[in-house]
């Protein structure tokens, strides 16, 4: 009996301990979103009686948003599918390959994922402006491609790694080609990978902003570009941010909701050999 309400107690313990802290990790959106139907003036200092207002969403969805928001779902979109088809084949060649040096090449491009993005920005400025793709969609797809790429290999190949090899091997017994197999047997055992890794390419690529700012003006400007207006000479205007910003990770909060178990089984499947 006493251990039964010991268990009962720990489990309660941590249960309300999960939320709490779920809570305080969530908290900052929540703010946002509350702060997006505050009138502007009660923001700073933060009132909690306040009348909701749509205002700043009034404010905020325009031309000029739709423009920003068509930018971000074609580039990310774009962006992901190209990583795929690159990545996805390196990473098989990596691991099922007769690359001599697949090791280092591997390593290669681990370490270019660890070069920070300021060390770089003026040789690619220089190279867009000589190449003409400064503020075009283009420009940005192939730069958020190159940082994709890496990011994917290396996710992606730990999932290859626990792929048998005798499964190969009988697919090749049995006359399957290497084209054959990669698509018919190793793709659809790792296809929860390839979604999860997709899926946190997407994400980065979302709410990429150092690059999207330096490398666009206005044709080609993302929405974490569109964010940055609100910073004006009279100080931050935080209502109408917040209600931008609410409108901008929607689209990834309701992605990551509805794929999450997608996603943790993706993220988990490399986890574990044997």
């Amino acid at each position: 009996m006493k251990r039964s309400l010991s268990k009962r107690l720990r489990a309660n313990t941590a249960t309300i301990l999960t939320w709490v802290l779920a809570l305080v990790y969530a908290f900052p959106i929540l703010y946002m979103l509350i702060t997006g139907f505050k009138p502007e003036e009660m923001v700073a200092p933060p009132s909690l009686s306040f009348t909701p207002t749509l205002e700043n969403y009034d404010a905020v969805i325009s031309e000029d948003l739709m423009l920003h928001s068509f930018n971000s779902v074609f580039i990310t979109i774009a962006t992901v599918i190209l990583t795929i088809l690159l990545a996805v084949p390196a990473a098989y060649s990596l691991v099922f390959g007769r690359l001599k040096s697949a090791e280092g090449i591997y390593y290669w491009f681990i370490t270019t994922t660890l070069l920070p993005a300021v060390a770089v920005i003026i040789p690619i400025f220089l190279a867009f402006n000589y190449t003409g793709l400064l503020d075009t969609k283009l420009g940005l797809v192939l730069l958020y491609t190159g940082a994709g790429v890496p990011l994917m290999i290396w996710m992606v190949r730990t999932f290859f790694t626990d792929v048998p090899y005798e499964i190969i091997e009988a697919a090749d017994i049995d006359g399957c080609t290497r084209f054959t197999s990669f698509f018919r047997i190793i793709l659809p055992l790792i296809k929860g990978g390839i979604f999860s890794t997709a899926l946190l390419v997407f994400i980065t690529t979302w709410n990429e902003f150092f690059f999207a700012v330096n490398m666009t003006y206005s044709k080609s400007a993302t929405l974490p570009v569109y964010l940055n207006r609100f910073l004006t000479q009279q100080g931050y205007f935080w209502a109408k941010m917040s209600a931008a910003s609410t409108l901008v990770v929607i689209i990834p909060v309701i992605l990551g909701f509805f794929t999450q178990k997608t996603l943790v089984k993706g993220l988990t499947l490399g986890a574990v050999k044997g």
